[in-house]
């Protein structure tokens, strides 16, 4: 007997997936960058000002891609998205809000005293490095690809990841 799918939602294609992707790492790198100076500051602030920087600045940038996508897709196709290309661009924006739920717990559990602003947001680097790790497996886990090919490209996105985080820590040093 044949199943038929409900008429809703439709899968992502793999342009609209590699596009989210694209948003994901893109916020986890954003959340990194202003952790890392959070971080550096840490005895300044107050937990609550940390995690309402992270969600300003997170916030902010999603809206920035949402602006650039819509513009992107009017250049490129002279007309206005489609309902579900609209529902899509607004769903990955959505979803990439994801990247700031844990930060955000472990800076409420330092604003309850259960340890201090600068844990909190030590774990949270942890917690977004580990994330962009996670992203990049994800990325290549159905390549058709010997292990060797999969483990340098993890590497390289390792390496890359650490390129990101030091120049973000020399320009908040400079």
């Amino acid at each position: 007997m044949d199943t038929i799918e409900p008429a809703g939602r439709q899968e992502p294609t793999a342009s609209q997936r590699a596009a989210s992707l694209k948003e994901r790492v893109y916020i986890s790198f954003t959340s990194l960058a202003v952790v890392l100076a959070l971080r550096s500051h840490a005895d300044e602030t107050t937990p609550a000002a940390a995690a309402a920087t992270l969600t300003i600045v997170v916030v902010g940038s999603l809206l920035g891609i949402f602006v650039a996508d819509l513009l992107s897709h009017l250049t490129v196709h002279a007309k206005l998205p489609s309902r579900p290309q609209l529902n899509h661009m607004i769903a990955v924006s959505t979803e990439s809000l994801s990247v700031l739920v844990t930060p955000i717990l472990l800076l409420t559990a330092a604003g309850l005293g259960l340890w201090s602003t600068a844990v909190a947001l030590q774990w949270a680097i942890v917690v977004l490095v580990v994330t962009l790790f996670i992203i990049g497996y994800l990325a290549i886990r159905r390549l058709d690809l010997p292990f060797r090919h999969k483990a340098l490209i993890v590497f390289a996105e390792v390496v890359l990841s650490l390129l990101v985080i030091a120049l973000e820590l020399l320009a908040h040093n400079l």
